[in-house]
């Protein structure tokens, strides 16, 4: 088996079989109120919409626990493969989430992963320079507009300085 694949079936392994029991036991589980079928009805320009296509687009669809997750991917446009994974939790990290499958996720890319360094990087940059998204209600966003959302919260942090 070739280094790739064993790291891809891992980072699924550390994803459902660590992170989804996890979650589980110190999540409670969000109410979200849409299905696959809803979001894809939704206007083109929403959220919810997008959040559709990234379904179809990566033969992916709705899984428990994992809705707000998928959400981010959507709106900080990090692909659910191996190098947008870690870009994505590096991102978040870097912006104040610190949860015990966010560090594994960062600390397992960075050690087993050293062709992305300067994704990954990036997603750090980013994530610190963004403003801070750990009050955001991710569900809510679902029914909004796709660019103003984005807009909103993909924005860097202002200074302070005048």
């Amino acid at each position: 088996m070739k280094i790739k694949q064993l790291r891809e079936r891992l980072l699924v392994f550390l994803a459902h079989e660590v992170g989804l029991p996890y979650f589980k036991l110190i999540r409670k589980k969000i109410s979200f109120p849409y299905t696959d079928a809803d979001l894809e009805t939704m206007p083109e320009s929403t959220v919810g919409h997008q959040l559709h296509r990234f379904f179809k687009k990566h033969s992916l669809g709705l899984l428990p626990y994992y809705e707000r997750h998928d959400i981010k991917h959507v709106l900080l446009d990090y692909p659910p493969t191996e190098e947008g994974e870690v870009c994505l939790q590096t991102f978040m990290l870097a912006n104040g989430r610190v949860t015990f499958p966010v560090m594994v996720a960062v600390a397992y890319g960075w050690l087993t992963m050293p062709e992305f360094h300067s994704s990954f990087k990036a997603a750090w940059k980013k994530g610190r320079n963004n403003v801070p998204l750990k009050d955001v209600n991710w569900v809510s966003l679902i029914p909004h507009e796709f660019g103003e959302i984005r807009q909103i919260l993909i924005t860097e942090k202002q200074s302070g300085l005048a």
